[in-house]
Parts: structure tokens; sequence; C-alpha cells
């Protein structure tokens, strides 16, 4: 619309001339304000980018560790479950002879017949899991649905 004004120049050429540098002068204050809002925005953008690329090396160190976390857990499980079975052949061992019931008082030989008749890792559940997590309801998001894809890594 200035630029339409300019042209219908009808007053004197000194008017004239001075519309044309307010104009000017308009203008180059819009582009020089206009230039540090891209300024700012790169700046800005310069600074997310940087987080971000922390914040993506932090959830590769975390994967990392959830990983290294989750191989000790099923050694550990496999361990406990492999004393289990030796604990319950020995409670059947003691159970089953002779001498193991004299070496034991009543009171011990009834404990060790409540634990060989039932399931000894149901008998020991409640001190092996003593963990923050409820594992004993089904839980909509277990730790096994959980995906640890290293393609998201690359990204």
């Amino acid at each position: 619309e200035q630029g339409l004004q300019l042209l219908e120049l009808g007053g004197s050429v000194e008017e004239d001339c001075i519309r044309i540098a307010r104009c000017f002068e308009a203008t180059r204050q819009t582009c020089c304000r206009l230039e540090q809002d891209g300024r700012r925005a790169r700046e800005q953008l310069a600074r997310v980018e940087a987080e971000r690329a922390a914040l993506e090396v932090k959830l590769k160190h975390a994967r990392n560790q959830v990983e290294v976390e989750m191989k000790k857990r099923h050694r550990a499980e496999a361990e406990l479950e492999k004393q289990e079975r030796k604990l319950q052949l020995v409670l059947e061992l003691l159970m089953r002879e002779p001498w193991g019931h004299e070496a034991l008082s009543r009171e011990q030989c009834s404990v060790l017949s409540a634990l060989a008749g039932r399931r000894l890792g149901a008998a020991l559940a409640p001190v092996r899991r003593s963990s923050v997590v409820d594992e004993s309801c089904q839980s909509l998001l277990s730790h096994s649905d959980i995906s640890y894809d290293r393609t998201e890594d690359d990204v």
C-alpha cells in the first residue's frame, strides 16, 4: 500500500522524498526485526538440537543399563532356581532317610514336611520377591513387553 501511495505523488518533491525516506526506514526496521527474530530462532534451534542430542545419549545409556540389568536378573533367577532344586533334593533326602528324622526335632520335621509337601519355590516366593515391583499380578506393561529396538538409536 505504501508503494502505491508513493506512485501517486501529488505534493511537493521535498514532501515526496521525506515520505519515501520514511517508508524505506520503516522497511529497514522491519527487516532488522526479522533478522533478529531469525537469529534468535537459529540460536534456539541450536540449543534444542544440543539438548536432544544429550537426551539421545542418555537414552542410549539407559537402554544399555536396562539390558545389563535384565541379563543380571535372568542369571540371578537361573541361579535361584538351581539352588531351589538343590534344596528340594536335600529336603526330599531328609524326609526319606530314617536318620534324618532322628537328627531333627519334631518342629523341624513338621516344617520340612510342610515344605516338601508344597512346591519349594512357592514357599520361598515372598522371601525372594522382595523388590518394589509387584510381579505376582499380570501387568499390562510387563518387562517382557518392552522393546529395545536399536534402530531408533540411529535416527
